[in-house]
């Protein structure tokens, strides 16, 4: 006998970590339609056989596995709300993908909710017929080609990508466009089929957007080396130098920024469902090591900080999930504006990083190796901070909202 139980006192027994609540805890997937949830069941059983088990190796690696994408278009999950699903369907797919590992989801936001979603929203009949089929099945990838080396957040007026138009005499065979310029910290930049790539007319300083064959002469593309981040996702610096791209690769629905914004705007959403992501993850691996993990003869869960830092991530978790499911019913209405959607990524972000910084303090020295899941969590979380644009600017987009009042220009 125990002196515990010699004291009378209740001696718990093991606990299972899959007989807990799940991160879910306020149930927002039973939103779902019953066929929306059987897909993203689906999904999970994909991640798990496919993904989980090597995902720590091609992130160590920084190895795209391009072998796997047969397999994740076989789910035929792209562009889920151009196939009948709902938004929040298509956020939770995102999430349940970052929860797994986060470079295969921000592959999939690239190619899917930029490439594949532009094509859809802003391209012709004929680029639609061309290149949609094979995009959407995978059987190409894209890349989304906006940002540059000296301009991120202040792109839409710093712009230095130049396009020219030359309109020959012979007809419509003749008539093209001549790009130069550099852009940087393209995702799937080093290995797409095809970039759309963002440029200023030289005639009227416009913003155009072009689809451009990344085998093009004068297209040159190198990977971005030793980062701490999102290491199986390949991002590149692409130059042009005197790129000629057919007038009919020209994006004939973008006419402004502001179509760019459209864009932008539901990417954000993406990303701000990653950070959420994030979280469950998170809590996933960190629950599961205060259960399991023994110190000072009894599991880490029955110290009440622990407690404490585990119900602090939950809340969090679950207070940015009720955000985003919100923005994804405002997307169901058509009614999401841009500053409801900085907010919740801003907010989203800065839970995450506090909730994945408090999981890897509670696994310790452990916490900081790639052979336990938080530390890729916990340096994934710095990307998701900082692209589809950064707290900081976020955070102004929505205070130029409630204040009428821009501290950004």
């Amino acid at each position: 006998m125990t002196a515990a139980a010699a004291a009378g006192q209740q001696v718990p027994a093991a606990t299972s970590v899959d007989s807990l609540p799940t991160a879910d805890f306020f149930g927002f997937e039973s939103l779902l339609s019953e066929q929306e949830q059987r897909k993203l069941a689906e999904l999970r059983e994909f991640l798990a056989a496919e993904i989980a088990p090597f995902a720590t190796e091609w992130w160590n690696n920084a190895e795209f596995p391009a072998h796997i994408l047969p397999k994740l278009a076989a789910l035929e999950l792209s562009a889920p709300a151009q196939r009948g699903y709902s938004h929040l369907f298509a956020g939770l797919v995102i999430a349940e993908m970052t929860r797994v590992d986060t470079s295969i989801a921000t592959f999939f936001l690239v190619h899917h909710d930029l490439f594949v979603e532009s094509l859809y929203g802003f391209g012709s009949e004929e680029q639609k017929a061309r290149l949609l089929d094979d995009a959407a099945n995978l059987r190409t990838t894209g890349a989304f080609a906006l940002t540059e080396p000296e301009h991120g957040s202040d792109v839409a007026g710093g712009m230095e990508t130049r396009a020219r138009r030359v309109s020959g005499l012979t007809g419509e065979a003749d008539d093209y466009w001549i790009l130069n310029g550099a852009k940087r910290w393209i995702g799937n930049g080093t290995f797409c089929d095809y970039m759309l790539v963002w440029a200023r007319d030289e005639a009227d300083g416009a913003i155009r957007g072009f689809i451009v064959d990344a085998a093009l002469p004068g297209v040159s593309r190198s990977r971005i080396e030793h980062k701490i981040a999102l290491r199986t996702v390949q991002n590149a610096d692409i130059v042009f130098r005197e790129v000629r791209v057919a007038e009919a690769d020209r994006f004939a629905g973008i006419g402004s920024f502001e179509d760019t914004n459209e864009l932008l705007r539901g990417s954000r959403i993406m990303v701000a469902w990653q950070a959420v992501g994030q979280q469950l993850a998170a809590f996933d691996v960190a629950r599961q090591h205060a259960v399991e993990r023994q110190q000072f003869g009894r599991p880490l869960a029955k110290f009440q900080l622990i407690q404490q830092q585990l119900v602090t991530m939950l809340g969090n978790a679950v207070a940015s999930m009720g955000m985003m499911v919100r923005i994804a019913q405002l997307q169901q209405d058509g009614t999401a504006d841009m500053a409801q959607v900085a907010l919740a990524k801003s907010y989203t972000s800065a839970r995450m990083r506090e909730t994945v910084a408090m999981g890897r303090s509670m696994l310790g020295g452990n916490g900081i190796v790639t052979d336990y899941r938080i530390a890729k969590i916990f340096a994934d979380a710095e990307a998701i901070y900082t692209y589809e644009g950064s707290f900081e600017i976020n955070t102004l987009i929505v205070g130029r909202a409630v204040t009428g009042v821009s501290a950004i220009v």
